[in-house]
């Protein structure tokens, strides 16, 4: 009788597993949802191989070329170049560099703008002196 006993138990683990294995089934669906593509929030496409400006969190802002991007929105961009400008005085002339080929990084990202159609104008919430 004790064998008899032991390979019940035995029988009762292996239907224990054989329950998880019916249980692993919601999971692969799961798995499947998440494997779809996520629509990007962005669509970059249209302005690829044409000059964007990209501000990101600091005040530097570059201007190139789209030539590729992601999901988090880090981005490649070709004929590169950096303004910079001077914070504390706003009057002072900007200085560019050219920077070539370059990936900027997403998350530091705030802006991005499509250079064409795009003209600055003065801001209407300073009071004219």
């Amino acid at each position: 009788m004790r064998g008899g006993g032991q390979s019940s138990r035995g029988g009762q683990r292996g239907g224990y597993t054989q329950s998880r294995g019916g249980h692993q089934g919601s999971a692969d669906n799961r798995d499947n949802k998440e494997k779809k593509k996520r629509d990007a929030i962005l669509d970059l496409k249209k302005y690829s191989d044409k000059s964007i400006r990209v501000k990101f969190i600091g005040g530097r802002e570059v201007t190139g070329v789209l030539k590729g991007f992601d999901q988090l929105l880090n981005i490649v961009l070709d004929e590169a170049v950096e303004t910079i400008r001077d914070p504390e005085n706003t009057d002072s002339e900007e200085k560019q560099r050219n920077v070539g080929l370059v990936v900027l990084r997403g998350p530091s990202i705030i802006l991005l703008s499509p250079m064409d159609g795009s003209e600055e104008i003065e801001n209407p919430f300073i009071q004219a002196e």
